[in-house]
């Protein structure tokens, strides 16, 4: 085992700025990125992973044993072919459906493409990361690809204070209306990227999909060094995730629903550094949700400080209320006990927002609420239908059928606001499916 630490340690890339590789000047940044994997994997087999940036040895990983359970088949008797016809139906729809009532994915040119919030008319970094997620979990390389030029294009920043780090919103055209990230955004990339690495193997500049999220992943623990308006997208002290990576009070709190313990356990195994840390935020962030979900109700909000208190940021909404980014934390407490399961306190809560939902109508709840479950809209979503289909595959209440029915009897999102909607509903029926899988290195 220690053989194996040290002959890793040996590869792993301590310069990850664009300069030459420390020690070996004559490897291609792709061949020792990717030998880097091989190696984590390797030891990570035998129950020890490569070391992080320190050369500390990280130990005590999760084993990746996921389930994927096809929930539409057990609890509701669904055929291969039945549900394999959803998928397709809702791909059709949001990627090629009609211009002005169904789609959300426009191609631009001969090789790129964004994902279009339509209600508000601009291209976000949080649509763009989901069209990418979404594409690498239905196979549709070319998708990808074009979405993921479209964001370097446009959206990246390749120097200026935010460097490393993308624009959280631009025009259709592709100017930028903000150049500060939305944490989320980096995030989903990542991930997106490293499960393209994995499932289709790397090219080369942009398309070699796992140096790009190495550098990403670099950027968002690095970045403060530079003495920019920029901060790092971790808090230094807490580990947690911040609302935005820019001085001030926007990077002081975080937003529950961008807290992904099932990305930071992947990223620990398969980053080029800085592995313990990512091994670590796993665990912070499941902590974190014990203790910003109302302990009746279950529902977080919107956003929240670092102590799990909720936070009433900005001058709309009371973003300290279960909100429309809160819908997303019943998904990501959900998948990170399917992929990990960690801790049972995630099948209690699962249940305990499930069960919340079914006191309010089955047919009636609504899209907002305070935490301890007062009503603060009479609009219904389908989003937050969606995510709490999701919910049940941690719950093991005899209700969540009828939150998976739910879903199943859902048409794809249309209109004016079918962008969120239309996302959390392709990325809720693809956990469902048990089509939203893990895809690992080849070794």
């Amino acid at each position: 085992m220690l053989k194996f630490a040290q002959i890793a340690k040996k590869y792993i890339v301590t310069d990850l700025t664009g300069g030459e590789l420390k020690g070996y000047p004559m490897r291609s940044y792709a061949a020792v990125i990717n030998h880097c994997v091989w190696l984590m994997i390797a030891v990570s087999l035998i129950g020890c992973a490569a070391s992080s940036e320190s050369g500390e040895i990280v130990s005590g990983f999760a084993p990746i044993t996921p389930q994927y359970p096809n929930l539409f088949a057990d609890l509701l008797n669904k055929s291969h072919e039945e549900v394999q016809a959803k998928l397709d139906e809702a791909w059709q729809h949001l990627f090629y459906g009609d211009d002005n009532t169904q789609r959300v994915y426009y191609p631009v040119g001969e090789d790129m493409a964004y994902m279009l919030d339509v209600g508000h008319n601009d291209v976000r970094s949080e649509g763009m990361s989901y069209g990418m997620m979404i594409a690498v979990q239905m196979d549709k390389q070319e998708e990808f690809n074009r979405l993921w030029k479209w964001a370097k294009t446009y959206m990246y920043h390749a120097d200026g204070p935010y460097a490393g780090y993308f624009s959280w919103h631009n025009t259709p055209d592709g100017q930028v209306l903000d150049a500060n990230p939305a944490s989320d955004g980096e995030e989903w990339f990542v991930m997106a990227l490293l499960f393209a690495a994995n499932r289709w193997g790397n090219r080369e500049g942009i398309y070699n999909y796992q140096a790009e999220a190495d550098k990403i992943l670099y950027t968002m623990l690095h970045k403060s060094n530079d003495k920019t308006i920029a901060t790092n997208i971790f808090h230094k002290d807490s580990q947690m995730v911040v609302f935005v990576p820019s001085r001030g009070k926007v990077s002081g709190f975080t937003d529950p629903s961008y807290h992904l313990p099932h990305f930071y356990e992947l990223w620990a195994r398969w980053a080029a550094a800085d592995n313990q840390y990512w091994h670590e935020a796993a665990q912070v962030s499941r902590n974190f949700f014990k203790i910003t979900a109302h302990p009746e109700t279950g529902l977080m909000p919107d956003y929240a400080n670092f102590d799990g208190s909720p936070q009433s940021f900005g001058s709309g909404p009371d973003h300290a209320d279960f909100r429309f980014d809160a819908w997303r934390t019943i998904m990501n407490v959900a998948v990170d006990y399917a992929w990990f399961g960690q801790d049972e306190w995630q099948v209690e809560q699962s249940n305990r927002v499930l069960n919340f939902f079914e006191t309010q109508g089955l047919d009636s709840y609504v899209n907002q609420y305070s935490l301890a479950g007062e009503p603060l809209s009479s609009d219904r979503s389908p989003g937050l239908i969606a995510m709490n289909a999701v919910a049940a595959l941690a719950a093991t209440t005899e209700n969540r059928a009828e939150f998976v029915k739910a879903l199943w009897e859902l048409d794809p999102p249309s209109g004016r606001w079918r962008y969120y909607d239309g996302m959390l509903y392709m990325l809720a029926l693809l956990h469902v499916s048990g089509r939203y899988q893990i895809y690992e290195p080849a070794s």
